[in-house]
């Protein structure tokens, strides 16, 4: 990544939103069920964020066929 030659392809950004979407969805729930005092359970701030990892995830999976074009 650090070469002169290097090149960020739309696989490597689908890869990114990909790992980012689906570790931020699992931190997400983790920290619901790691709450337990809390009553009230998902609340809507976390089910906006929810949806916008899955969205993340979701978009890379179809960034990564397009391959090794630029991003």
């Amino acid at each position: 990544m650090l070469s002169d030659h290097f090149t960020f392809t739309k696989r490597h950004l689908g890869l990114l939103l990909l790992i980012g979407g689906v570790l931020g969805f699992l931190g997400i729930l983790a920290i619901d069920l790691l709450d337990v005092g809390r009553e009230g359970g998902i609340g809507p701030a976390q089910q906006i964020a929810l949806g916008l990892m899955a969205a993340f995830a979701l978009i890379g999976l179809t960034l990564i066929p397009l391959g090794n074009h630029a991003a």
